[in-house]
């Protein structure tokens, strides 16, 4: 026993206070084997557990098993030294086996051990954490070992050991401590994976165990350049910073972004977004890091958030004139498979799925509880959408919902019982319809019966909803020709796609559609059984001997514009023909002098006796069915107006003279590819006829230039005028309370809105199916929206563009919108608070602009720096500043505005309501040009 009391001072030293007294030999068994305190007992997660020499702990048991203490089995001081691998750096021994190399006791017995026969001198005690894995604990023998090195400094790593229920953020504080990085820099950590490749470890909240990290796995702390950018991120970036862009140091938030191919629609939401003051805020002071919500099954894993969160970084660290969002737009098409590619989209959209992505990765409600949407069945409003509110936050609490959340009072009312249901439904933004004009601008060419005149180009305003016979009269009223004398018909590649009947909608009329007016003669307008005329539909061809095999239709060529010319019966023989078709064409076409005038050669006397018969061509049908019409430049063909023919057949048509002629006529069909020279006398096919021209003939007495000239009409200067719309305070709704329609009015005067609000989303609609509680069964309820909670930034969706079952256009109404104080006070059905008028006053902070049409335009943005208060005008790379009168405009689509205490609480440096510096960048754009593009 005296070397255990020599022992005890060195021996507990750091360890648990001394017993009193040794017990006996049995007690000493029972209280390491047995009891609370014995090595028997089960492990719990988080204590300490020992690890004690195999061999050691065998002696001690058959010293303690022998019952005498003076033995000569006597253990000594506890050795550990067969487990360490060296004497120096008292590391552990790899591949130890328990019950082999070493036993474990819990931290009660092992201090119980060092208190009686003490710890061989520097030794230290081998304590290990008791770890729960997948529901099983078990004594974490061997810790993780990580090398742990700097993005900026790849030398020698430093080894820390870590246990594998520790968290990921723990290794980042380590590493931080270890490379002295200050709290104010941020950094995120890779791990080396095989073959060189690396994995970000996005999630630090999860444990070591869990982000699968072993021992001598290298984790690379990286840490954020000043210029918002990451190092490892330079080596792929699109456009480095030349030398002169080095040191660059502008005002932060004037920053513009690259278009990579038809993504200013990204650009201009990216650029109104990052310009909402508090959301930037909270991006810029990290707040977001401890909120990245990476298990939301709704959500993005925290990829488009911190996607955003860089590009925001980047455009406000004052860095950089413009940059490249690449990596955001790669994030965003591998989430949303229709922004995929490089095709032009809509900037509204875009921001809708950003704003919910953004809503879901940053969503601090980790998992979502079931929650029933309660009717009011009475209670008082206050109440109930006090309880939508809190179970709307319950599943949804985000950056996004203190930003751009409020509630929405909805009312539905059963058509049949009366039964009234209330709920309170949470809203995004708002979408607002624009008033729909009833006219519609039209471009057509006139084509008189007079050969001197050149076509006119008309523009024309027409019943949007009207028929071909309005386009007529339209038309009347600018050339005096009567509509009874006009015939409709849509020109495509030198042959008529389609000829119109005057009963047709003109909603069958693309914008794009070349449209051509032919005058032809009032007696070919009479009843069918009574017509004088017929009107001939005629291409122009050119033979191109180059490709002309057997004299099929593959060696003749059409071109310029065809005609319909009106043909008296009585002349209707190929001679008679000719020299109408001469007369009509006499503005382009020089007649040959009498030299000329030959007699033909065999080439000229074929057996073509005359015209076939004009057929009769049922409405809505195709004018030459078969499968001729499938020719390698053909379009199917509509209805055609053709007139019907009651004379006699061709064989009593007079024979066409044998002479030389400029041309050649042919019948053919409706595309013009094919000669038809075979007619049946019940045929019902309307004869086309082909003018075919030769070559040297066509370049001699054809003149091209002349063929092709055109005169514009006065009225062609004509612009249909639209009334702006406002969008002011004392416009937005009649009235709230008791407003008496199905749903009602807000935000346009004038305008009913009727909207369904989702998240994120608010749809047209103004009646619903739903379940009546008093009728038991569905009904098509009429639903009724008041505005009863407005959000910190108000965003108003101008919905611009009409999409209907037949026409698809763009509004360009003005919308005139106030920079300062929309007041909304009379419209929130919320009881107000009378000391806090600017709850409900909002001032303009950014918009969305879109120039062009459907099928082409260009989105750029207006906002407000929250740092200077200067507008600025951001069109992609180039950013210039502007003054406050330029801001409203017809291009106007999204509109952000922040209520007005919350610019006072963020105090910016710069108050909003101080006149903006004059632009000093260049000159401002102008908005005519801006428009025409």
């Amino acid at each position: 026993m005296a070397a255990v009391a020599e022992n005890l001072p060195a021996a507990a030293e750091d360890q648990e206070p001394q017993c009193e007294a040794v017990p006996s030999l049995e007690n000493q068994r029972r209280q390491i084997e047995n009891g609370e305190s014995g090595r028997e007992r089960p492990l719990r997660a988080g204590e300490s557990w020992f690890l004690v020499e195999q061999h050691w702990y065998k002696q001690w048991e058959v010293y303690v098993q022998g019952g005498d203490q003076d033995s000569s089995t006597f253990p000594g001081c506890i050795n550990n030294a067969k487990l360490f691998e060296d004497q120096v750096n008292w590391c552990l021994k790899k591949g130890l086996v328990e019950g082999e190399d070493y036993v474990l006791l819990p931290a009660a017995a092992w201090h119980y051990l060092v208190s009686w026969y003490g710890l061989e001198h520097g030794q230290p005690p081998i304590e290990r954490k008791v770890v729960e894995l997948r529901g099983f604990c078990k004594v974490e023998v061997y810790p993780v070992e990580l090398l742990l090195v700097q993005h900026s400094d790849m030398g020698t790593p430093h080894t820390a050991e870590f246990s594998q229920t520790d968290s990921i953020d723990l290794v980042s504080c380590t590493a931080r401590e270890q490379f002295l990085v200050s709290p104010q820099e941020e950094t995120r950590l890779w791990v080396e994976k095989a073959q060189g490749s690396f994995e970000r470890l996005c999630n630090t909240r999860v444990t070591v165990f869990d982000a699968a990290l072993k021992s001598g796995q290298l984790i690379i702390m990286e840490t954020r350049s000043k210029d918002g950018t990451w190092p490892s991120a330079q080596t792929h970036a699109v456009n480095r910073a030349s030398k002169e862009d080095e040191d660059f140091q502008g005002q932060p938030g004037i920053c513009g972004l690259t278009n990579l191919g038809n993504t200013c629609f990204m650009n201009s939401a990216l650029q109104c977004l990052s310009n909402v003051p508090q959301l930037t805020e909270y991006f810029l002071k990290n707040r977001y890091l401890e909120e990245l919500n990476f298990c939301n099954p709704l959500g993005m894993k925290g990829e488009i958030a911190e996607a955003y969160a860089d590009l925001v970084k980047q455009a406000w660290s004052g860095h950089h004139r413009s940059i490249v969002p690449q990596v955001f737009k790669t994030k965003v098409g591998h989430f949303a498979s229709q922004f995929l590619g490089y095709q032009q989209h809509d900037s509204q959209e875009l921001l809708s799925f950003l704003l919910d992505g953004l809503h879901e990765d940053l969503n601090r409600v980790k998992k979502k509880e079931y929650v029933e949407l309660c009717d009011a069945a009475g209670r008082p409003d206050q109440e109930v959408a006090q309880e939508a509110w809190q179970n709307h936050k319950r599943r949804n609490d985000s950056v996004i919902v203190d930003t751009f959340h409020g509630l929405f009072k909805s009312t539905l009312v059963c058509p049949d019982c009366g039964n009234v249901s209330v709920t309170f439904d949470p809203f995004c933004y708002l979408s607002v319809p624009l008033p729909v004009s009833h006219k519609r601008v039209m471009e057509v060419f006139f084509v008189s019966m007079d050969p001197r005149r050149k076509p006119e180009q008309h523009r024309l305003v027409v019943p949007k909803k009207g028929k071909i016979s309005d386009l007529c009269v339209a038309l009347a009223k600018h050339t005096g020709v009567s509509p009874e004398r006009m015939m409709v018909a849509d020109v495509f590649s030198h042959r008529f796609y389609k000829i119109y009947q005057l009963e047709e909608s003109l909603s069958s009329i693309l914008d794009r559609d070349d449209i051509f007016i032919y005058e032809v003669s009032g007696r070919s307008a009479i009843c069918e059984n009574s017509r004088e005329d017929v009107v001939l539909p005629i291409y122009l061809r050119e033979r191109t001997p180059a490709r002309d095999y057997n004299n099929s239709y593959y060696g003749l060529m059409l071109f310029g514009h065809p005609l319909l010319v009106s043909v008296p019966r009585d002349r209707l023989s190929w001679d008679s023909l000719y020299h109408i078709l001469l007369y009509r064409l006499s503005r382009y076409v020089t007649r040959p002098s009498s030299d000329d005038e030959d007699d033909g050669d065999e080439k000229d006397l074929e057996d073509k006796d005359s015209i076939p018969k004009p057929g009769h061509v049922a409405r809505g049908s195709s004018q030459d069915p078969g499968p001729e019409q499938a020719g390698p430049s053909s379009r199917v063909a509509g209805g055609s107006r053709a007139p019907v023919d009651n004379s006699p057949g061709p064989s009593h048509w007079p024979q066409r003279a044998r002479r030389k002629h400029l041309f050649t006529l042919q019948t053919v069909n409706s595309n013009g590819t094919s000669d038809r020279s075979n007619f049946n006398e019940d045929t019902h096919a309307q004869p086309y006829i082909a003018i075919d021209w030769e070559p040297e003939m066509k370049k001699r007495y054809y003149d091209e230039v002349e063929a092709e000239g055109y005169v514009k009409h006065d009225c062609v200067g004509y612009v249909l005028k639209k009334a702006p719309v406002r969008l002011k305070g004392t416009e937005i709704q009649s009235s709230a309370k008791g407003f008496s329609s199905t749903v009602s009015k807000y935000l346009v005067g004038g305008r009913v809105m009727q909207s369904l609000p989702r998240k994120c989303l608010c749809t047209d609609l103004g009646s619903v199916y739903r379940y009546c509680p008093s009728c038991k069964q569905h009904q098509l309820a009429t639903k009724k929206l008041d505005l009863w909670k407005l959000p910190e930034t108000l965003i108003i969706h101008l919905k611009r563009f009409s999409y209907t079952k037949f026409s698809r256009e763009k509004l360009d109404t003005l919308v005139e919108f106030p920079i300062r104080d929309l007041d909304f006070s009379e419209f929130v059905i919320k009881p107000q608070n009378e000391s806090a008028p600017e709850l409900y006053k909002y001032d303009l902070i950014a918009v969305s602009n879109h120039y062009g049409g459907l099928r082409d335009g260009h989105y750029t943005t207006f906002a407000c720096n929250k740092d200077s208060g200067q507008w600025h005008y951001f069109d992609d790379n180039s950013v210039s500043p502007v003054t406050e009168n330029q801001i409203e405009s017809k291009a106007a689509y999204v509109l952000f505005y922040q209520r007005q205490d919350v610019a006072r609480r963020l105090q910016p440096q710069a108050s909003l309501s101080d006149p903006p510096a004059p632009p000093a960048c260049g000159p401002p754009p102008n908005s005519e040009l801006m428009d025409l593009n």
